[in-house]
């Protein structure tokens, strides 16, 4: 069924679903804000013609006015513009990141948790991985790669995988046990068509908060990665990459690294409010509980 009743009229289910999940106001607010940053960066270079790298030493570090809304960096360019600019790459790093990372965690998640003797070696070896800290590990990656934004992607999927692995695992373990696994396996189901057509679509609900979760830690990462240098290469302005370019000038001009600072946790905040929305809407007993 696509459709529900409400006051004796057929209501779309997608329009009920939103409908719970923007029950909470913050929910709300954090999937307004998460699509305006996405609006602006796709909607804002076609609308503007200005160059967002575009040097101009006569208007450096000039504080923010009509004519720049947030002021100029210590090379006179346009911080609005520059930020709005690096949004696209922020954005990029941070999707294709959360899907490899899901992509790629519960593939391995799935492995280990449905066939035994996978389980162990598998899961030694994504134990191993997260027993660094993120940040260290991304360095040593990056290092290891070489400093590119696909380069840096790659490794912040490597990153992220063992998170995604860790909670398919553990879902598909109580799966796996289920009487209506059993009745599969007795009718004689191939393997894979259980695995994808029975267990796969059960974990869309962990699969999805992981997704979201996953999004603002990799803008997160990326950040600290080019701030400490080792990250993607200056001339790609992301957010990360303007506030290690600018630190130097950041007590003169604060707006250079405070505007480009809010952007990430504004971003980073929205993504982890509204995983919480998605999970409170799709686990029965936190939504009972609400």
């Amino acid at each position: 069924m696509t459709t529900v009743q409400a006051m004796g009229r057929p209501v779309p289910a997608w329009r009920s679903v939103l409908g719970r999940l923007f029950l909470r106001r913050v929910v709300l607010v954090a999937a307004v804000l998460l699509g305006g940053v996405v609006a602006l960066a796709l909607v804002w270079p076609a609308l503007s013609s200005a160059d967002p790298s575009a040097i101009d030493i006569s208007a450096r570090l000039q504080p923010p006015a009509a004519a720049h809304w947030a002021g100029t960096d210590e090379l006179g360019r346009d911080v609005w513009l520059r930020i709005v600019h690096g949004a696209r790459f922020s954005l990029l790093i941070g999707s294709v990141t959360a899907a490899g990372a899901v992509v790629l965690g519960t593939l391995l998640g799935l492995l280990a948790g449905y066939f035994r003797r996978l389980d162990a070696p598998l899961m030694r070896l994504v134990d191993a991985m997260m027993s660094f800290p993120d940040i260290l590990l991304g360095i040593a990656l990056v290092a290891i790669l070489g400093p590119s934004l696909w380069n840096v992607v790659l490794a912040l999927v490597i990153v992220y995988t063992p998170r995604v692995a860790r909670v398919v695992r553990a879902a598909t373990l109580v799966l796996r046990e289920l009487l209506f696994i059993d009745a599969a396996r007795a009718l004689g189901v191939r393997t894979p068509w259980i695995l994808w057509r029975h267990i796969l679509p059960n974990l869309a609900s962990p699969i999805l908060v992981q997704l979201t979760f996953i999004f603002a830690y990799a803008i997160l990462c990326e950040a600290g990665l080019s701030f400490l240098g080792v990250g993607v290469p200056p001339e790609i302005p992301t957010w990360g990459t303007m506030i290690a370019g600018s630190i130097d000038y950041a007590d003169r001009a604060l707006w250079v690294i405070l505007y480009p600072g809010l952007a990430i946790v504004f971003t980073a905040l929205s993504l982890q409010v509204l995983g919480d929305g998605v999970r409170d809407l799709l686990d029965p007993k936190l939504r009972k509980a609400a």
